[in-house]
């Protein structure tokens, strides 16, 4: 083996692990993420994500990424009303149903 294909196959070792970091970032892990960024407790920002993440499309997912820029105050947590409020004016009845399901079922 050369040099050059040393370094190459080399190089590529090194940055596999990274690549793998980059797609093991799952839609559930990232809608949690951006529940939580939006105000609601961590808890109940997975817990909604792993009910919503596999009945809404790729599309609906990129929707909901703009829910942690409403955030009112990073100190207030975000009730559910008010995330059922912000939801709807997304105009997606579908986000609105899942979501509400999923918020209902993991309050208790």
């Amino acid at each position: 083996m050369t040099a050059t294909a040393f370094r190459t196959v080399r190089a590529a070792l090194l940055l596999f692990p990274l690549l793998a970091a980059c797609t093991s970032l799952s839609p559930e892990s990232r809608l949690a993420a951006g529940l939580e960024d939006a105000g609601l407790p961590k808890d109940m920002a997975r817990c909604m994500a792993k009910r919503m993440a596999s009945k809404l499309s790729i599309a609906q997912l990129q929707k909901l990424q703009s829910l942690g820029t409403l955030r009112k105050s990073p100190s207030e947590p975000l009730t559910i009303e008010e995330l059922v409020h912000k939801l709807r004016a997304m105009g997606d009845p579908q986000i609105v149903a899942i979501s509400a399901k999923a918020a209902f079922s993991c309050s208790f």
